[in-house]
């Protein structure tokens, strides 16, 4: 493992994305190499000076983005991937800074009504096993715990990654982590479970039966009640 806890300075009033920032500045300098452990979060948390749950969250959304890989008993890694794609990846994050709710949910929504189209029109038979497994594990989660913010957004990643078009998927993966905050934040996804269970099926069926009209259809009335929401708020990251 590096010697990089040297180089970390305490982190600043927004945590998380100074974290990060420091990450790619090391990736930068040559410090920070694909396939280098990062130390354990008690370790960067104290040399932070920030709670284990803001480096949590830091390592959270780089991982999402596949920047780092983190393995059961073995820590953090940076992903095996080009120093200056891995340094491309963490700007692109840092850029979502600023940007108001309701701009990243209309986004979403254009984004994902039409991957939805395109999915019901390309998707193969793995897309569908993939689809359905997450609409289940949704509906599984929501019904036991009353909440499964990962598993819908999952849900809605299959469908992108059915689309064939790794502009739309990553798109959607460029903004789904800052919507995720907000949505836990604001308790957005508070509402009639079956409805939204309902809607994750109908879709499910339309993509299976390639009808892209109606996969659209039903996505734009899945997102629309949040769309609504997000009208109504003046929230900025």
């Amino acid at each position: 493992m590096p010697d990089i806890l040297g180089l970390l300075e305490p982190a600043g009033n927004n945590a998380t994305e100074d974290i990060i920032r420091q990450i790619r500045s090391l990736l930068n300098s040559g410090d920070l190499q694909p396939g280098d452990r990062l130390p354990a979060e008690r370790k960067l948390a104290e040399k932070f000076q920030v709670a284990r749950t803001q480096v949590r969250e830091a390592f959270k959304k780089l991982e999402f983005y596949n920047i780092i890989k983190t393995m059961p008993q073995s820590g953090s890694v940076i992903s095996s991937i080009q120093s200056t794609a891995l340094n491309s990846l963490i700007s692109d994050i840092l850029k979502m800074d600023n940007c108001d709710f309701y701009s990243l949910v209309e986004a979403r929504s254009i984004i994902e009504i039409n991957a939805a189209k395109l999915c019901a029109i390309r998707r193969s038979e793995e897309d569908l096993r993939m689809i359905e497994n997450a609409m289940n594990n949704y509906a599984e989660k929501i019904t036991l715990y009353g909440t499964a913010l990962e598993e819908d957004f999952y849900f809605h990643r299959t469908i992108a990654e059915g689309s064939k078009n790794a502009v739309l998927k990553s798109m959607i993966m460029t903004i789904t982590p800052d919507i995720m905050d907000n949505y836990a934040k604001f308790n957005v996804c508070k509402t009639n479970h079956d409805i939204t269970i309902s809607e994750h099926r109908l879709l499910f069926e339309y993509i299976k039966h390639n009808n892209p009209e109606g996969a659209s259809n039903i996505m734009s009335q899945h997102l629309t009640g949040v769309l609504n929401f997000a009208k109504t708020q003046q929230l900025t990251f």
